[in-house]
């Protein structure tokens, strides 16, 4: 099984390397800035083999070309629907990757809604599932729209949810503490949120991050997973003055609470 290392970029990005133990080759998830990238690698010793890409943003593609100058030929994989800088292979939902020299093969998920053509990569193997999700699915959060819709994240994230609870989730940003914030206007006396929040806040102390969380812990946690059950229903209610339609609306209403008046 391969491991997954984070390399921290800008202000609050993750990029994810992937790589085998012992194998001297790892790929990269959404390298926004090639620089720490190229650090970690010659750090380990490792030779780049693959860039994965789950949507087009700067912060997430922003690296390829200087680490394609590097590493020439070596495959781009990206959502079929959006611009990727060097992309090699266009993907969609239902294909499915092996990255050369790695142990890891990746189903693709469309998750439109962040934008309109954003992509996930989940390895579904039992002993450890893993889901790169990119900006659609934050730690107690979700990513804003922007190209795409409002229903169609609804829609990506109820079927994320649908993912084996053990599922360890890969977002591209350090939020958890701020959208914990939030979730604690939704949820106040929620359990599993107060857990969650002990637990991020003991990882950042120990010099950890709160990333990645599992699909398990965002279920109980994560207001916008949790549209459909009565506590969140009747807050987002209270705050709207009126009552929702259906979880859409429950969504939409929730997202533009955040939006305006936490974010």
């Amino acid at each position: 099984m391969f491991d997954i290392t984070p390399i921290h970029a800008f202000s609050d990005n993750f990029i994810w390397l992937i790589n085998e133990p012992d194998a001297g080759r790892g790929a990269v998830v959404d390298p926004g800035d090639a620089g720490p990238v190229l650090r970690m690698l010659d750090e380990r010793g490792l030779d780049l083999v693959a860039i994965v890409i789950t949507h087009g943003h700067a912060d997430h593609v922003g690296g390829i070309r200087r680490l394609l100058e590097r590493y020439p030929g070596i495959p781009v994989y990206g959502p079929r629907n959006e611009a990727i800088p060097g992309k090699t292979h266009p993907l969609g939902e239902g294909d499915e990757i092996s990255i050369p020299d790695l142990d890891a093969t990746f189903g693709i998920m469309d998750i439109p809604g962040h934008t309109g053509g954003h992509i996930a990569y989940f390895d579904g193997r039992p002993e450890r599932p893993v889901l790169f999700c990119g900006d659609t699915l934050f730690s107690v959060g979700c990513g804003r729209v922007f190209t795409g819709t409002h229903d169609q994240l609804h829609d990506s994230l109820m079927r994320i949810a649908d993912l084996p609870p053990d599922t360890f989730a890969y977002c591209a940003h350090e939020y958890t503490l701020d959208n914990i914030g939030f979730a604690r206007w939704v949820e106040p006396e929620n359990p599993a949120l107060k857990h969650w929040e002990q637990r991020c806040h003991t990882r950042l102390d120990q010099g950890g991050d709160t990333v990645p969380s599992l699909l398990e812990t965002e279920r109980a946690a994560n207001p916008f997973l949790r549209i459909r059950e009565r506590a969140v229903i009747e807050a987002v209610e209270r705050h709207a003055g009126r009552a929702m339609r259906d979880s859409h609306d429950t969504f939409h209403t929730l997202r533009h609470w955040k939006d305006s008046e936490y974010d």
